[in-house]
């Protein structure tokens, strides 16, 4: 029986597809989830807090407005009644971090319940007494400026906050920013292990979508594409982790003869993707490339798999520039310099960190159109453990299409470990073939 990636629980498919690994069905998915965040709680969260200097980190909010942190500290198997209270206090090197939740949700073993009502006029005593009895120096409360996933509590739980506090606790509230981005950032061990078999089914998605029995030259669209793509996911029970996009792009003479509002797929196009499923509460991001046979040929132009190869050779420069505590715009300079020394045709990177969220919270490498570096987002530094798409592209001349210039974006997901820089699974190296 195949095993998961842990080696604890076994991959029964969801839908039997023998392009697609299989996937866990959503009560495998909830077990794995309780797991990997029982580790995060024992092991990411004590190094966030005290790298932060934060021994107290309150997550208020409510069910229908939840703060992005706090469904990553969650069970998936539970239901988020009425006034949300997360309470972590940081008991010493000896003790850990303690766990409590106030509130009517269902936390399984991974918090301390003393209350466990849904009553907000009893929750508010409750986090009072909790307060009083542990006296923290420092409270930290999600009000970030830089990352909008650090910045959950809304205006109406601050001032609540602020009207049941005693002054002398109000004076020791403080952004819990760093705290967040940490947290958000990190994987655990064995979530690392688990991003190769997320990527892995990815991959295996796009694959499903750049095959002869998907593509009909002619007749697909990349419209049809993008909603070949959702439902395969939609199939599978997972959730898209942003609107799948696909699109053409094509040598100028063909552009003429069909029109510029040509909506099929031809021989001779090039087919570009930018897709991303969440699936273990872990997203991917993913671009690459098919091209699609003309009559007579076996493979891509020797321009297109030029340029290909160029993009690699990017990669493996972003991939080798990263060291422990650089920031992204460090990072991006790094690369950059690097590349354009190496003779690399106008490269361009734009990566972002990956995981938890799509787009946050860890360092930012660059922007399409910031080149140079991003204020804020792209101060924050390289941690282990942080992963990233491999977001960039090279642009030359084809000279199979009369020398016109295509620039060529790749995006691979890669994570950075004490061991240094890899991909999370395979990277494209060749274009798929239609």
């Amino acid at each position: 029986m195949t095993k998961h990636p842990s080696g604890e629980y076994p991959l029964t498919p969801v839908k039997p597809d023998r392009s697609i690994p299989p996937v866990l069905p959503m009560r495998q998915r909830a077990e794995v989830i309780h797991r990997i965040l029982h580790q995060r709680l024992q092991t990411v969260l004590p190094a966030a807090m005290r790298a932060s200097g934060i021994d107290m980190w309150l997550i208020l909010c409510q069910e229908d407005d939840l703060d992005p942190v706090f469904t990553t500290l969650i069970p998936m198997d539970t239901w988020c009644p009425i006034l949300q209270m997360l309470i972590f206090f940081d008991r010493g090197p000896d003790r850990g971090i303690e766990c409590i939740n106030i509130s009517g949700t269902d936390t399984h073993d991974l918090y301390d319940r003393p209350y466990r009502g849904q009553l907000e006029r009893e929750q508010w005593p409750w986090l009072r007494q909790i307060i009083r009895e542990r006296a923290p120096r420092a409270i930290g409360i999600n009000t970030g400026s830089v990352q909008w996933a650090a910045g959950g509590l809304t205006h109406n739980l601050h001032q609540q906050l602020l009207d049941n506090l005693p002054p002398e606790y109000v004076a020791r509230l403080t952004s819990a920013e760093p705290l967040a981005t940490r947290w958000l950032a990190t994987l655990a061990d064995d979530e690392v292990s688990l991003f190769e078999h997320v990527v892995r089914v990815a991959h295996a998605i796009i694959a499903a979508c750049y095959s002869p029995h998907t593509i009909v030259p002619g007749v697909t669209t990349p419209q049809d594409l993008e909603w070949h793509y959702w439902q395969r996911c939609a199939d599978l029970g997972l959730d898209v982790a942003f609107q799948p996009f696909f699109n053409v792009v094509r040598a100028g003479p063909a552009r003429a003869r069909y029109g510029a509002s040509d909506p099929t797929i031809r021989p001779g196009d090039l087919i570009h993707c930018d897709t991303g499923i969440k699936y273990l509460r872990l997203n991917s991001d993913h671009q690459q490339w098919a091209y699609v046979l003309r009559e007579g040929e076996s493979d891509a132009p020797a321009g297109l798999r030029q340029l290909m190869t160029q993009a690699t050779a990017l990669q493996d420069l972003f991939m080798a520039a990263f060291q422990h505590g650089l920031t992204g715009n460090e990072l991006l300079a790094n690369i950059l310099a690097r590349a354009r020394a190496e003779g690399v045709p106008n490269p361009k990177v734009y990566s972002h960190s990956l995981g938890l969220y799509l787009h946050e919270p860890g360092p930012l490498i660059g922007l399409p159109w910031e080149q140079e570096a991003c204020p804020g987002r792209g101060d924050v530094r390289l941690d282990y453990n942080n992963a990233f798409t491999m977001e960039l592209s090279v642009a030359g001349p084809v000279p199979e299409w009369g020398g016109e210039e295509v620039r060529l974006g790749m995006e691979e997901d890669v994570v950075f470990t004490r061991d240094g820089c890899r991909v999370i699974d395979a990277r494209q190296t060749a274009f798929y073939l239609i």
